[in-house]
């Protein structure tokens, strides 16, 4: 299970994932999270209320840190997008996806 892992730093000089790696890992997400141009990986959650969206994005910043792995955090109002690649190989890692299923556990403890 991807969200047992822990994201390893990833120093660079490594290609990216093929599109067959990342179609086996997108599968093993919750569902909405998307694949982008075989570079990025992306999610949008909507809230109920702008403050849940701030306190959702307060936690994934906090994970963030933990892991040592920050996406893109959009916030529009109640809606907030999780955009995630690996900068250091301008592509997807599995510390993408790591991260992209313990946003959705975030989501799942503040309800």
């Amino acid at each position: 299970m991807i969200s047992k892992k822990t994201c390893i730093p990833c120093q660079g000089g490594i290609p990216p994932l093929e599109h067959k790696e990342i179609n086996t890992l997108i599968q093993q997400l919750e569902d909405g999270w998307k694949v982008y141009k075989n570079k990025e990986i992306r999610k949008i959650y909507i809230f109920t209320q702008y403050t849940d969206a701030i306190i959702f994005t307060n936690k994934i910043a906090e994970l963030s840190e933990k892991e040592g792995h920050h996406p893109f955090i959009h916030i529009e109002y109640k809606k907030v997008t999780i955009i995630l690649f690996t900068h250091k190989i301008n592509g997807l890692h599995e510390n993408d996806f790591i991260l992209a299923s313990k946003c959705d556990i975030v989501l799942k403890s503040l309800k």
